[in-house]
């Protein structure tokens, strides 16, 4: 829930018209920027995406050979255990890399030079899984293709498996894993160039501005139990439902629907996003769907109504540009205690 330095909303009449003229430009818009989207790989980390506990130890490992990069490693982290050091599954894998005991054994290192293999301390997990990539890349080194994807496939099906099929292998699961993993990589990438806008932008804006005026309702849904009422999450992902996209219930996931734009290239549709820990997506606990100049609408807090408000306060964290794929590549069964906003 948003804290009460949130600007007071302009009146919901005037903005009728206000969002009505942004969603139209939201094509024009995207129609100028869709043939200079920036592409190529990724250079770094996108601020914030990595909570600042680990971003040192993601940027050095992330580097540790041609395969992998410090995104790619960050989306791997997330996609295995959201960051949570303490993580444990069903199956028994551990700690952040969600390191198999067995595999742990023969693949684990001592990355803070302390003198054990704990496979519960990131300074060692976060070491062993850039380790362990790099190894099953130096396996399929000389198999056709992209290296990374190879990698990848490699980590879910096996480097034999890709060296018979001559790079990634006919399986469903494994190409799902590839894709979703690659997907993940652009959320936690500093892209370089603008990014791609949303098709789907003006849809969704279209959605929540009908539910201007609707009072606020903490887990609100919009069921018709709940009297059609949302909170701040609720209704980014009930107005992206609409054209299509799934996004997870909670703001500090729905982060990682997408690239990042700046500031200043912001975008109506964009889903945006406030923190009292800017340094870490994790801790994000607020979300409002951008319309332009400078302003959202907004499902603030209890007593409030959904409403345009100012972005610019204290705590902004940052922007998402919403991307089905980015969307489907959210994991959905993290190990527990994950924790969420």
């Amino acid at each position: 829930m948003r804290k009460v330095w949130v600007a007071t909303g302009i009146g919901i009449g005037l903005c009728l018209c206000f969002v009505a003229l942004l969603v139209v430009g939201t094509f024009s818009a995207a129609a100028g920027l869709v043939g200079g989207a920036g592409g190529g790989r990724a250079v770094g980390l996108a601020k914030g995406a990595v909570p600042g506990l680990y971003q040192p130890l993601v940027q050095k490992w992330g580097n540790l050979c041609p395969a992998i990069n410090p995104a790619l490693l960050a989306a791997q982290l997330y996609q295995e255990s959201g960051w949570n050091p303490r993580a444990q599954s069903p199956a028994n894998a551990r700690g952040i890399a969600q390191f198999i005991p067995g595999t742990w054994a023969s693949h684990g290192v001592d990355g803070d030079k302390d003198g054990d293999r704990d496979i519960w301390d990131p300074a060692d997990a976060i070491p062993s899984a850039a380790t362990y990539d790099c190894e099953l890349a130096g396996y399929v080194k000389n198999v056709p293709g992209d290296q990374t994807k190879n990698m990848l496939a490699a980590y879910n099906a096996g480097a034999y498996a890709v060296i018979k099929y001559g790079g990634v292998p006919p399986y469903r699961e494994t190409q799902n894993y590839v894709k979703i993993i690659t997907s993940l990589e652009q959320s936690f990438a500093r892209p370089i160039g603008r990014v791609e806008p949303s098709r789907q932008a003006a849809g969704a804006i279209y959605f929540a501005q009908k539910k201007l005026g609707t009072k606020y309702l903490w887990g609100g849904n919009g069921t018709p139990e709940q009297g059609g009422r949302f909170d701040c999450s609720g209704l980014t992902q009930a107005a992206y439902r609409t054209v299509g996209i799934e996004l997870p219930r909670v703001a500090n996931d729905q982060y990682n629907a997408g690239p990042h734009p700046s500031r200043d290239e912001l975008l109506p549709g964009d889903l945006v996003f406030f923190s009292d820990d800017l340094t870490n997506s994790r801790a994000i606990r607020h979300v409002g769907l951008y319309v332009g100049g400078g302003y959202m609408i907004n499902a603030p807090y209890t007593g409030a109504v959904i409403r345009f408000d100012k972005i610019d306060t204290p705590d902004y964290f940052g922007a998402t540009r919403v991307t089905e794929d980015g969307a489907k590549a959210l994991p959905t069964d993290l190990p527990e205690d994950r924790g969420g906003a």
